[in-house]
C-alpha cells in the first residue's frame, strides 16, 4: 500500500507539470499544444529530477498503452467505406514508400557513421526510419550500442513531432491542433461516446496484443473500431476533450523518457538527430511533391504520411490537421514493417560484425 501511494504521488508530480505545460502551450498558440506542451514540461522535469536524484521519474507503461488504445479507437471511428476507394492511390504511395525507406536508411547511415562516428552496427540500426523497439533489439544483437540506439530513435520521434507541426505553422500560418474537432466530430459527442470508447479501447488493446499485431495498442482498437463503425454496429463521435487528455498522457510519457540519459549525451544525440531528421524530411518532401503532381492527395497528407515519426504521434498530428488518420496510419505501419523487414534481410551482414574500435 505504501509503495502504491508513493507511485501515485510520483505520477501526480509528473502529470501536474504536464498539464501546466499543455495549457501554457495552448496559451502561446503552439501546434498540438496538449502533446508538445506536456512533452516539453515533462522532459525538463525528468532531466532535472534525474540530475539531482540519479533516478528516473515514474511513468507507468500501462497508462501510456491505455491512452494509445483510446487514440486508436478514435482513429478507427473516422474510417468510412470511402477509404477503400483510395486503394489504387495507396498502391502507388506504398510503392514510393519503399524507395523512401531505402534512401532514408542510406542517408542516415552516412550521417551516423561518418558524422557521428558510430560503429557500423550502431549506425545501421540507428539509421532505420522506423521501428524503435525492433531497431534497438536487432541492433543490440548485431553488436550495436543499446543506449545509443535507444536515445537516437527516441530523439528521432520527438524531433519529428516537434518539427513537422512547426513547419506547417510557418508555411500556413495556422497552428496545428485547431482542426482536431473537425477531424473527429461528425456530430456532438455525448456520454454514449465516452462509454463506447471505454468499452472498445481495452477490448481492442487485448485483441491487438493477443494477435501480436505491430503497434498492438494502437492497431488493435483501430481495426476493431473501424470494423464496428463501417458495419453500422456503432456510431462513434470522438470527444475532443478525450483526445486532448490522450495527447497529454502520450506527451508526458515521451517526456519522462529523457531521464534515461545525461544532458551531455542528449545534446550530442539531438544534434545528430536534427541533421538526420532534416535530411529525412527533405527526402519525404521531395517524394510528397512528386506524388502530389499526379495523385489526389494533398502535400500535407503525403508529408505526414512519409515523415519518420511514431505511428501514434503522427496519427495525432493527422487528427489535428483534419487529415484522414486512417490513411496516415496505413502508411506509417507499412513504413515500419518494411523498414524492419529490410533490416532483417541485411541482419546477417551486420550481425557477425564487431563494433569498430
Amino acid at each position: 500500500m505504501k509503495d502504491l501511494k508513493s507511485r501515485t504521488l510520483q505520477l501526480t508530480l509528473v502529470l501536474v507539470p504536464a498539464l501546466a505545460g499543455a495549457f501554457a502551450a495552448l496559451a502561446m498558440g503552439w501546434p498540438i499544444p496538449f502533446l508538445l506542451g506536456s512533452l516539453v514540461a515533462t522532459a525538463i522535469l525528468a532531466l532535472t529530477f534525474a540530475a539531482r536524484t540519479g533516478y528516473p521519474v515514474f511513468f507507468p507503461k500501462t497508462l501510456r498503452e491505455v491512452f494509445i488504445a483510446v487514440i486508436g479507437t478514435m482513429i478507427g471511428a473516422t474510417f468510412t467505406p470511402d477509404v477503400l476507394s483510395m486503394a489504387p492511390t495507396l498502391a502507388v504511395t506504398l510503392c514510393a514508400m519503399v524507395g523512401f525507406v531505402v534512401l532514408a536508411q542510406a542517408s542516415n547511415y552516412v550521417i551516423f557513421h561518418h558524422l557521428g562516428g558510430y560503429d557500423r552496427p550502431t549506425s545501421f540500426y540507428a539509421a532505420m526510419p522506423g521501428g524503435l523497439i525492433e531497431a534497438v533489439e536487432m541492433g543490440t544483437k548485431a553488436g550495436g550500442d543499446v543506449e545509443t540506439l535507444s536515445i537516437q530513435h527516441f530523439v528521432r520521434i520527438v524531433l519529428v513531432i516537434l518539427i513537422v507541426p512547426l513547419l506547417f505553422l510557418v508555411v500556413t500560418g495556422e497552428a496545428v491542433g485547431s482542426a482536431a474537432s473537425q477531424a473527429l466530430e461528425r456530430g456532438p459527442s455525448d456520454w454514449n461516446d465516452w462509454l463506447m470508447v471505454a468499452a472498445i479501447a481495452p477490448a481492442g488493446l487485448w485483441i491487438g496484443k493477443a494477435s501480436r499485431l505491430p503497434a498492438a495498442p494502437l492497431l488493435g482498437p483501430l481495426v476493431l473500431t473501424a470494423i464496428l463503425q463501417s458495419s453500422g454496429g456503432i456510431d462513434l463521435d470522438g470527444p475532443p476533450a478525450l483526445l486532448n487528455l490522450a495527447q497529454l498522457i502520450v506527451g508526458a510519457s515521451l517526456g519522462a523518457q529523457f531521464a534515461k540519459t545525461t544532458p551531455r549525451r542528449l545534446v550530442s544525440a539531438v544534434a545528430l538527430g536534427f541533421v538526420s531528421v532534416m535530411v529525412t524530411l527533405a527526402i519525404a518532401s521531395a517524394f510528397s511533391l512528386m506524388l502530389g503532381q499526379f495523385l489526389s492527395m494533398s502535400f500535407q497528407t503525403l508529408l505526414i504520411s512519409f515523415a519518420p515519426g511514431g505511428v501514434t504521434e503522427m496519427s495525432l498530428v493527422a487528427l489535428s490537421l483534419g487529415v484522414s488518420p486512417v490513411l496516415v496510419s496505413t502508411h506509417h505501419l507499412f513504413r515500419i514493417l518494411f523498414t524492419v523487414g529490410l533490416a532483417g534481410l541485411l541482419f546477417k551482414r551486420f550481425g557477425n560484425s564487431r563494433p569498430e574500435p
